[in-house]
């Protein structure tokens, strides 16, 4: 099916991103932080309540992270939900009103306990490092679980576009490590294929689109510390040799995204592992539009699809029994 009619009229009234080389990488994160903001106002339906929002350090290397935990109004003890947020591993931030909404839905709708993720951007702060950070959120909040009335023994994690990323690579490095146990993952508009040899990077990634295949350069330059970490399993898990004995994972990609065969090929190469994947398409979408709740019966539907998987699995204590 072609754009959405009401989400391509909202499209040409978006300014598109501007250049690094015409504003200050710091300024560019404002303009984006500020630019969400009114966006949200505009097409995002209105934040749900929920019990408590407690805010936490969590120690990293070479410094702290900050996490938002939401926790639902009745008693627990809980699931547990880590958030990470889109934005190509250089921007974005929990204090977007988009990532907001998102977890305060996924607790006061799914009953988790959501953890935002605030890890550190690159390129100050190159792969692993918001690999690694956000890693690091995931023992912690094991770790201190009681603390927030949740059960570490049945933890999800999900995330948007390169949250999406970040959220497959923990699952594969908590495998490797034998760290925590992640019971399911949900990935939207994930990037999962950082040598951007998708099809669908050249075909919906031209600029008719949100996230064209410059911005997404720009972004992939400025998470890799050199081109040949693109193919390192923790940047790519799509590229990923073993992708056995992982947890279920559902996968949502949209219909005219350059990511959408990403999310694709790894559905298919995680059931060729036995690993089981459930994959749909937002027909109609681009990149990011799931989260235009107010305008868009699609997106509201995008929604009502990620919560019910979440509440299937919440019951789900181990990887081998999910």
């Amino acid at each position: 099916m072609p754009v959405i009619p009401a989400l391509k009229a909202l499209l040409g009234s978006i300014p598109k991103q501007a250049s690094l080389k015409e504003m200050s990488l710091e300024g560019q994160r404002q303009a984006g932080n500020d630019g969400a903001t009114a966006l949200a106002a505009a097409v995002a339906e209105e934040p749900r309540e929920v019990g408590t929002i407690t805010e936490a350090l969590v120690e990293v290397d070479g410094g702290h992270i900050t996490v938002r935990i939401y926790q639902p109004k009745h008693s627990g003890p809980h699931p547990i939900h880590l958030y990470y947020h889109g934005g190509g591993w250089m921007f974005g931030t929990i204090d977007d009103p988009f990532v907001d909404i998102v977890c305060r839905e996924r607790t006061a709708l799914a009953g988790f306990v959501s953890v935002a993720v605030e890890y550190r951007l690159a390129p100050e702060h190159k792969f692993p490092g918001p690999l690694n950070d956000s890693y690091a959120a995931l023992e912690w909040i094991v770790e201190h679980a009681a603390d927030f009335d949740a059960d570490p023994t049945r933890v999800t994690v999900g995330g948007g576009s390169a949250g999406a990323n970040l959220a497959a690579a923990i699952t594969l490095k908590a495998r490797n490590e034998n760290g925590p146990a992640i019971t399911f993952q949900l990935l939207e508009v994930p990037a999962l294929d950082l040598t951007a040899s998708s099809p669908s990077v050249e075909k919906y990634g031209t600029g008719e689109y949100p996230l064209s295949r410059a911005e997404l350069q720009v972004c992939l330059d400025g998470y890799l510390p050199a081109p040949e970490d693109a193919t390192n399993e923790y940047a790519s898990p799509l590229l990923a040799q073993d992708l056995s004995g992982l947890p279920p994972a559902h996968i949502m990609t949209s219909e005219f995204d350059p990511l959408q065969d990403d999310g694709a090929r790894y559905a298919e190469k995680l059931n060729a592992a036995g690993s089981k994947a459930t994959l749909t398409m937002g027909a109609g979408h681009v990149h990011g539009s799931s989260q235009f709740t107010k305008l868009l019966p699609e997106a509201a539907a995008w929604r009502d699809e990620a919560i019910a998987q979440l509440i299937e699995h919440a019951d789900r204590h181990a990887v081998t029994g999910a």
